[in-house]
Order: structure tokens, then sequence, then C-alpha cells
């Protein structure tokens, strides 16, 4: 869950409102009701959502999320699996009840082990979990971006720590103007890989 926490976390601190949920979604369904980790991903999906209807204006959905938001992360403690909790509830208490602020101030950064992370800041783990939230949000061809991420983890634990597939989806992660080259490069050492591996297959074929 780490990986995905710092992701989604990354994502939006970097402003990307609604797609940061899509970081915890799995994690969180497959949790067991009422969990303290249950809690804490559920409190932090509707907080993520409630800043981006009041972004929208839209204060009474912003207004119902975060007083949601607020009642799954009371009772956790004051910093859980690393994650600041307590800003984000005096946060969530203060959009309850004026939800019109977030027009003269920027929304809260959350907090992780002490660092409001970006996703030029992320480690390896985080940066493959993003790129396939990224890409969803953005519009490019998630599949692309999943199966590099699914290469450059299978170059890694090889030890190939200058993989082409990894240096292109941290680049599409940290990279917002070159994305659609990047994507467009990404996309074609793809094909390569997935052409060699058929070919590999096609030598034990009877």
């Amino acid at each position: 869950m780490r990986g995905a926490l710092r992701a989604g976390i990354a994502i939006y601190n970097d402003g990307y409102y609604h797609a940061a949920h899509d970081a915890w979604e799995d994690h969180w369904l497959g949790l067991e009701a009422d969990t303290a980790d249950e809690r804490l991903l559920h409190g932090l999906i509707q907080f993520t959502a409630a800043v981006y209807h009041a972004r929208n204006r839209n204060w009474e959905g912003a207004v119902g999320l975060a007083e949601s938001a607020g009642e799954y992360l009371e009772g956790l403690p004051a910093s859980y699996c690393d994650v600041a909790v307590a800003p984000v509830r005096d946060f969530l208490a203060t959009l309850a009840t004026d939800p019109e602020m977030i027009e003269r101030r920027q929304p809260l950064s959350l907090e992780f082990d002490g660092e409001a992370l970006s996703l030029e800041t992320l480690d390896m783990d985080a940066t493959l979990v993003a790129a396939g939230v990224l890409a969803e949000e953005l519009g490019y061809d998630e599949a692309v971006l999943e199966r590099g991420a699914e290469y450059a983890r299978s170059d890694l634990a090889e030890g190939n720590e200058t993989s082409q597939f990894l240096a292109l989806v941290v680049d599409f992660v940290r990279e917002a103007n070159q994305r659609p080259l990047i994507v467009d490069r990404l996309e074609a050492h793809v094909e390569r890989r997935q052409t060699r591996e058929r070919d590999v297959e096609g030598l034990f074929d009877t």
C-alpha cells in the first residue's frame, strides 16, 4: 500500500485532484470495512473528491464529502501510515463550513513522512503506479504505460537499472511538457519487446 499511498499523494499535490483516488481505489476495495487502513484510504479518497468539487464550485457536493471524509478519518492517529492525518481533518472541518475558502487559498498539501510529495520526488515504485493513473487521467493509452511499467519492473528485478522502459516511464511522470513524445517512444519500445517475446515463443511451437 505504501507505493500507492505515495503515488496518490504526489498526484494530488501536483494538482490532479480528480485522478489521485485512482492510485488508492484498488487497495481500498480490497480492505476489510472499518479497519484503520480502510478508513484512511476512504477518507483520503473523499478528501480529494471534496477538493475537486470545491475547485469546481460544487459547494453542496464539497460540503457533503468534506463531512463524510472527516468522519472516516476521525479517531485515527495524527500520523497514520506516515500520512499526516491531523492537518487533513482540520482542513476538512474548515471546508465543510466554508467551502468557498478554496477560492481564497490553495488546497492543503498532503504530507507523507513529513514531506509534501510531488511527482518529481517519488521513488521508483510509486512512480510506476503514478504512470498508469496519469495516463488514464490525461487520455493517453493506459495499456502502453502499464506494459512499460511492467517491463520496467522486470528489468529492475534482473538488475537492469538503465532500462529504457524505466527511463521513459519516469520521464512520462515527471516531464509534463514532453509526454506526447515520451509515449510515442515508449510505445515503440513496447512493440519491439513484444515482437521479441513472440519470436521466442514461436521457437517452441510444434
